[in-house]
């Protein structure tokens, strides 16, 4: 080492520097690169990623390679300036080339390489692996040689070195952030569906099924000549047939078999015919995921079902439309009121919002917190916390949201005053006034 020139040395130094900031840009821009943006060029055949992509499939022999050679020329670095240090300043020299090196390193090699491939982690990426590639299949038994040593380590200490070279799978709440995030690069309206096929495993069949209460349907024990009436005004394309009260059920009229029957004569046609056109009900349970329905629907063929608690009685109605609503929003050709319908703005600020209104509407239309993991309705959630059905006029506020009763009857309230807009600013809490 004495016999070597010191611009020779400075030589050295210079390229063992830049070594080392070559290998420490590439690791971070290895690790800092989009995966699924990578999985998405690999598979448009683009080269760099396909190298890249290759190096990743084993991530601990990819970090070991470069550990290695950053240590080697970051070692031999530190050796060549302690000797330029030592011809310089004499024994001083040592100190001198530690503090020196150090300082030169972290900004040329380390801070500013690492940076930089952090900010543009495909544009050091891809150049990177024309070199890393080849130089793990030169140095493969080295790499793999440290990588059994360190996973024998690894192991010892309880750690499983397997559960950290793949990359698991985005959960739903991360897919949410990534979708919120790609607001520049994906249209609003292709947003908000994309967000709500990520909801769907959050609401159930009776968060939109129609209530009971609202299913339009026949009774066959109704006058024959009331029924053929209520089949040629139905607006709907499928009726429900039942007999005496909506839980004994008899099966679905679809608008083809409706139109056969209003068009026969009284003397072609009779009940037993319109029972034998019925089809069987779809049964569905309470508490179903509205992802786990729509897979069931398209299974089984079905476009409509009845919902059912534990006891098998019905609760509701729920179709594939109702479903597909809660992703691309509502269809315009919907006969069902819309949250809008069931608010009538008051020109002192407050809102008259009909008792049968969805909870999950109004919080979707006007931006509220109303709670939703217990009823359905305004008239629900009031009974519920009230404990009893409210008479008029009374005043209580709900979650922060200060509401007047303004009509009920025995069994439900009927309408409701939210007070202004300042009101959701109140301190949340379930206190009656």
């Amino acid at each position: 080492m004495d016999e070597i020139a010191t611009s020779t040395l400075l030589i050295i130094l210079g390229l063992l520097l830049l070594l080392s900031a070559y290998f420490s840009g590439s690791e971070t821009g290895m690790m800092s690169i989009n995966r699924y943006r990578l999985r998405h060029l690999a598979q448009q055949n683009h080269a760099g990623a396909k190298r890249v992509q290759y190096l990743l499939d084993r991530p601990d022999r990819l970090i070991g390679l470069i550990l290695i050679g950053n240590n080697l020329v970051n070692i031999a670095a530190s050796a060549i300036a302690t000797v330029l240090c030592i011809r310089w300043f004499g024994d001083a020299g040592i100190a001198i080339a530690t503090f020196g090196l150090t300082i030169l390193v972290l900004i040329f090699s380390e801070v500013t390489p690492k940076t930089i491939a952090a900010l543009h982690p495909e544009r050091v990426a891809f150049p990177s692996s024309f070199i890393l590639k080849p130089l793990l299949t030169i140095a493969y038994p080295v790499v793999v040689g440290v990588n059994f040593i360190t996973n024998g380590f690894m192991r010892i200490i309880g750690v499983n070195p397997n559960n950290t070279l793949g990359h698991a799978a985005l959960s739903s709440e991360e897919l949410r952030t990534v979708v919120n995030e790609a607001q520049s690069m994906i249209p609003s309206s292709h947003q908000d569906m994309l967000l709500s096929i990520l909801d769907l495993e959050k609401v159930t069949v009776e968060d939109v099924m129609i209530p009971r209460s609202e299913i339009s349907g026949i009774d066959v024990q109704n006058d024959f000549k009331s029924i053929i009436k209520q089949l040629s005004q139905a607006q709907y394309t499928r009726l429900l047939l039942y007999r005496g009260e909506i839980d004994d059920a008899i099966g679905f009229l679809h608008a083809r078999d409706i139109m056969q029957i209003v068009t026969k004569t009284n003397s072609d046609t009779d009940k037993a015919e319109l029972i034998r056109a019925a089809r069987e009900i779809y049964y569905i349970p309470e508490g179903t995921p509205l992802n786990v329905q729509l897979l069931k629907f398209q299974h089984n063929k079905e476009r409509i079902g009845l919902v059912v608690d534990e006891y098998g009685d019905i609760q509701g109605l729920v179709t594939l439309e109702d479903i597909l609503e809660e992703i691309v929003g509502d269809f315009t050709t919907s006969i069902t009121p819309a949250p809008s319908d069931l608010v009538k703005p008051q020109d002192d600020g407050s809102l008259l919002v009909e008792g049968n209104a969805n909870l999950r509407d109004l919080n979707k239309e006007l931006n509220w917190e109303l709670p939703t993991d217990g009823p359905k309705t305004v008239s629900g959630l009031i009974i519920e916390l009230f404990g009893d059905i409210p008479q008029q006029p009374m005043c209580m506020r709900i979650e922060g949201y200060a509401l007047e009763i303004i009509e009920s009857s025995e069994s439900m309230v009927k309408q409701v005053r939210f007070l202004p807009f300042e009101s959701r600013h109140l301190e949340q809490q379930n206190l009656f006034d």
